[in-house]
Order: structure tokens, then C-alpha cells, then sequence
């Protein structure tokens, strides 16, 4: 099990940009890949983006061209950039670790993105 700490979501007017972290105190995160996962009130858990131990990355139809996913080994953290955010885009986000040795995967407890003007 890895532990995850999500931050920088918040409150945003359409149009405008947020950077969610996914941090991993005391792993590291270069060994996994990661996901960002989207809850809208009512709806299933969705795959917003995801980048691999090699830094390949994969996208969702309606966020490519606007979000980018992207890590920094150093910071042991993965980044989601939001540019240009609707309000379809509001929801709980949450990022994913999966183990490539283990198969296991770990939650962190997510942060909400409202986007309203």
C-alpha cells in the first residue's frame, strides 16, 4: 500500500486553471503508475489521465488538449494541470497508484473541483 495525499482543488470559474498534486510521503512514485480518477455527484469513478513509470501518457476524450498529467520524480509527486476548465469538470478528484510488481492499487482520499461561474 502507498500512501497518497491529493491537494489543489478548490473553486474556479469556467475557463479559468487549477494543478492538482498527488504526493507519496515515504514511497516511491516513479515505480508506479498513477492515475487521476473524476467522481461527479450520481456518476462512477472516471479515468481522467494517467502516466506510466516511463512517463507515457493517456488521456480521456474530453480533457486532452486541456489537462496535462505530468511527474517529477525528485518531488515524488504527479501532477494534473486543468486548463480551460468547464463545468463538467467539477467533481471529486482522485489519484490512483498502481503497483506494476504487486498489481495492487492505492486511493488517496481526494479533492473537490467545483467549477461554477
Amino acid at each position: 500500500q502507498v500512501r497518497l495525499v491529493e491537494s489543489g482543488g478548490g473553486l474556479a470559474q469556467p475557463g479559468e486553471s487549477l494543478r492538482l498534486s498527488c504526493a507519496a510521503p515515504g514511497s516511491t512514485l516513479s515505480l508506479f503508475n498513477v492515475g487521476w480518477y473524476r467522481q461527479a455527484p450520481g456518476n462512477q469513478r472516471e479515468l481522467v489521465a494517467s502516466i506510466d513509470y516511463n512517463s507515457r501518457r493517456n488521456y480521456a476524450d474530453d480533457v486532452r488538449g486541456r489537462f496535462t498529467i505530468s511527474r517529477d520524480n525528485a518531488k515524488n509527486t504527479v501532477y494534473l494541470q486543468m486548463n480551460s476548465l468547464k463545468p463538467e469538470d467539477t467533481g471529486v478528484y482522485y489519484c490512483k497508484a498502481h503497483s506494476r510488481y504487486t498489481q495492487a492499487d492505492s486511493w488517496g482520499q481526494g479533492t473537490q473541483v467545483t467549477v461554477s461561474s
